[in-house]
């Protein structure tokens, strides 16, 4: 039979135990992300993977201004989870889907796609494999 215990790490994304990360929100630790009117809040899995997996919280306070414009990320997949607001993405065939609070999507790499609309505030939950992903700008599909 085992005992759960709680462990509370003092700095951000504190290394517990054989490589077991915890990041306390009070303890955010913040990098620079691929736009300058959002917050990404590093949650030390990118480090604790060795690269493999990034998890960052991404959060707005002022909506999407225009679309993005139609790109791909370089990865094997982007997995998003809103947990607040809402995000319009536009996908080849004319799709446009809205990924809204308690939503998630998972965009394989190299899935064309742009950015529409947000809602005035939002924040989401965003992980990729890996942890390096680029983006590039792509034509709109046909």
């Amino acid at each position: 039979m085992s005992t759960a215990s709680t462990v509370v790490a003092e700095k951000p994304a504190t290394e517990i135990d054989g490589g077991v990360v915890h990041a306390r929100r009070e303890d955010a630790s913040y990098v620079p992300g691929r736009r300058d009117w959002m917050r990404y809040r590093e949650l030390g899995v990118t480090e604790a993977s060795n690269g493999r997996i990034r998890a960052q919280v991404t959060s707005a306070s002022q909506g999407l201004s225009e679309p993005t414009g139609w790109h791909v990320h370089l990865c094997e997949g982007q997995f998003v989870y809103v947990l607040s607001g809402w995000v319009e993405l536009a996908f080849a065939g004319g799709k446009v889907m809205r990924v809204e609070e308690g939503d998630s999507i998972y965009i394989p790499g190299n899935t064309p796609h742009n950015e529409i609309a947000t809602s005035e505030n939002f924040e989401l939950l965003e992980v990729s494999v890996p942890a390096d992903m680029g983006t590039e700008p792509c034509d709109p599909p046909v």
